[in-house]
């Protein structure tokens, strides 16, 4: 083995926050909380099993129930739900480590089968594929355009969110504005119909996302908030169209506010897109980039190439999901755990989830269990 010493390892700062490293865990849903969305021990496990990352931001958690996505995902709405992620912030924290928690609404892709309640979106526009419910894959159902009215509810509902999320021992929160959920859902061209002040111009479509991260900033203050984007993406069904305009111009109006960081989804150091985001935006900035090859020394490159593009901390998911001392072996160059078969990312229980043996530890042999097939969420 031989031992890295790069920027990685150097410690870094949000505001009021010292980090030991830049390497970040990135938000990974791995569907292990109880069905109405309420953390368990299990997740408290998982999470201090990976404290040595300079942060944590746990998965994406709703602010309200019509905002539920798949079955087992976490919320963050109700007294249950604060008091279940307490225990895992407690646990972690017990470990050394630090979280934000990200707050999602999935929009569109959510389905009555699942929260018992017709998702909303911007327009009347459905996902274009099935959706997993707890009755198994089934066809998307075409949501129920916001009003106005919906729409300064769930910007409250965010607000709430990000207060019980402090209240349940964060040290901060991330607005999810990717991955083709409601507020990204509001920035795309095919997903965004409306002829209201929410819809059409680049300026109108930014508005719902930006007024959400005002709301969550102004409640429980701007450097305890991070923005997570993801330009570009297609995943569920977005088309943006005007990528080159939406994001520079969400980050003028956003810039100015003090945010704790920028979260670049998708970040590839070669892009116009990241320079751009890079130039404009005046604090810190995490890089989170899809991986062709998860092995230790094809994360450093990777890495490495992103710090050297301006960007100041590095978010990984995947390798995180099987090393649960992903640090470590980084900074020793020691080889990482394989990640076993997809299907465990989303089936709860421990399997695939808390039993990745950490260096120079093995698995028990019952842990180790080979299907084939199963749904990726």
């Amino acid at each position: 083995m031989t031992q890295h010493t790069t920027a990685l390892f150097e410690p870094a700062r949000l505001p009021g926050l010292d980090l030991p490293s830049r390497l970040v865990m990135a938000p990974l849903t791995r569907n292990r909380a109880e069905a109405d969305g309420t953390p368990t021990p299990l997740m408290a496990e998982y999470y201090a099993q990976r404290a040595s990352a300079g942060l944590i931001i746990a998965e994406a958690s709703t602010p309200n129930a019509t905002g539920q996505t798949y079955p087992n995902i976490t919320a963050v709405h109700s007294p249950a739900h604060v008091a279940g992620w307490r225990l895992v912030t407690d646990a972690v924290r017990d470990a050394g480590g630090r979280m934000f928690l990200q707050l999602q609404h999935g929009g569109r892709v959510g389905h009555p089968a699942t929260s018992g309640l017709t998702p909303v979106a911007p327009s009347p526009v459905p996902l274009p594929e099935t959706i997993f419910t707890p009755e198994g894959h089934r066809p998307a159902v075409v949501p129920r355009e916001m009003t106005a009215e919906d729409i300064r509810t769930t910007v409250a509902d965010f607000a709430k969110a990000a207060r019980n999320a402090l209240d349940a021992g964060f040290e901060g929160v991330e607005v999810h504005s990717a991955n083709g959920h409601l507020l990204h859902q509001f920035l795309a061209r095919n997903t965004n119909l409306r002829t209201d002040g929410y819809g059409g111009s680049v300026t109108a479509r930014i508005r719902f996302t930006a007024e959400v991260t005002e709301a969550v900033a102004a409640e429980v203050g701007a450097g305890r908030v991070g923005l997570r984007i993801s330009p570009g993406n297609t995943v569920n069904g977005i088309e943006e169209g005007e990528t080159d305009e939406l994001y520079p111009a969400l980050v003028e109006r956003l810039g100015g506010r003090g945010l704790a960081y920028l979260h670049v989804g998708y970040a590839d150091p070669d892009t116009a897109v990241f320079g751009r985001m890079r130039a404009a935006w005046p604090g810190v900035i995490i890089a989170n980039p899809v991986l062709d090859e998860i092995s230790t020394e094809g994360v450093h490159r990777v890495s490495e190439a992103l710090l050297a593009a301006g960007a100041d901390l590095i978010a990984l998911g995947r390798p995180f999901l099987a090393n649960p001392d992903l640090v470590t072996r980084l900074r020793l160059g020691a080889p990482l755990n394989e990640l076993r078969d997809r299907y465990f990312m989303y089936v709860g229980g421990a399997a695939g989830y808390t039993d990745y043996p950490a260096l120079g530890a093995q698995p028990s042999s019952d842990s180790i269990v080979a299907l084939d097939g199963g749904r990726v969420a």
